[in-house]
């Protein structure tokens, strides 16, 4: 017998439909339309392929594959450390922490957006934000000297930009350096402690169901994913480089 697929009725009973022929069909009407789409795109559209590659000649600018250029571009925004070696570690250790943080059955075995509405948002926003809209960020408006282009404007190779990139403690007058590093990690610390504080009088109800634990890991994990946002609002719009500089780390 074929594995049943739940579908949401009203009443306090849920009827039950067959996997075949309903979600097949649907699946493999899906599966049709997104072939047509990639073969109308990949003959209208030529493929970006260059030159072979030259060693006495070093592209510009240097990028990697469209799969990464989202972490590349990541490392305009933050150090190396952070952005070569935490931020893929978080990437790996959230997706596998999905299924011991998200313990709600709601959704299990059918299709529903209603009753999931936060965590389609939260999976939309990892996935579009910080992945595919670095993507396109990277290959579609990255130019020569790694330089910020519109795509109405002139990939100029001789492009020189002037940045006035300040630390956020000088941006508010802070000069002296251990002042400084107080003042960042107050943000930093006050940025992650007021948005513990309201996620968690906000989803009440949901504490009690996943408990403390899951509940403050999902908050900090989503803390940080909102705060790679942040820090990229900050780069492009105000120029801030760091917001938390220390002798050992600066974020």
């Amino acid at each position: 017998m074929a594995q049943a697929v739940k579908k949401k009725v009203e009443g306090p009973s849920a009827d039950k439909v067959h996997v075949w022929p309903y979600l097949v069909r649907l699946e493999f009407m899906c599966a049709i339309i997104c072939m047509i789409v990639l073969t109308v795109w990949s003959i209208v559209i030529d493929a970006p392929l260059e030159e072979a590659a030259n060693p006495t000649k070093t592209p510009n600018p240097s990028k990697a594959p469209w799969y990464f250029l989202g972490l590349q571009d990541i490392l305009v925004y933050f150090d190396p450390w952070f952005a070569g070696v935490v931020a893929p570690s978080l990437i790996i250790v959230g997706l596998m922490l999905i299924p011991y943080l998200d313990v709600n059955p709601k959704g299990n075995g059918y299709y529903t957006y209603a009753e999931r509405k936060v965590a389609i948002w939260v999976y939309c926003f990892g996935f579009l934000v910080l992945w595919i809209a670095l993507i396109i960020m990277g290959v579609f408006l990255r130019g020569p000297g790694w330089n910020l282009f519109m795509p109405w404007e002139y990939w100029d190779p001789h492009k020189v930009v002037a940045l006035t990139n300040v630390d956020l403690p000088y941006a508010f007058g802070i000069r002296t350096y251990n002042a400084a590093m107080i003042f960042g990690g107050l943000v930093v610390g006050g940025y992650f402690v007021l948005g513990t504080m309201v996620y968690f009088f906000m989803e009440r109800k949901a504490l009690k169901n996943v408990g403390f634990l899951r509940m403050f890991l999902k908050i900090q994990l989503l803390l940080i994913m909102v705060g790679i946002v942040v820090k990229i609002v900050l780069r492009l719009g105000f120029n801030i480089k760091y917001v938390w500089v220390t002798p050992w780390f600066n974020i």
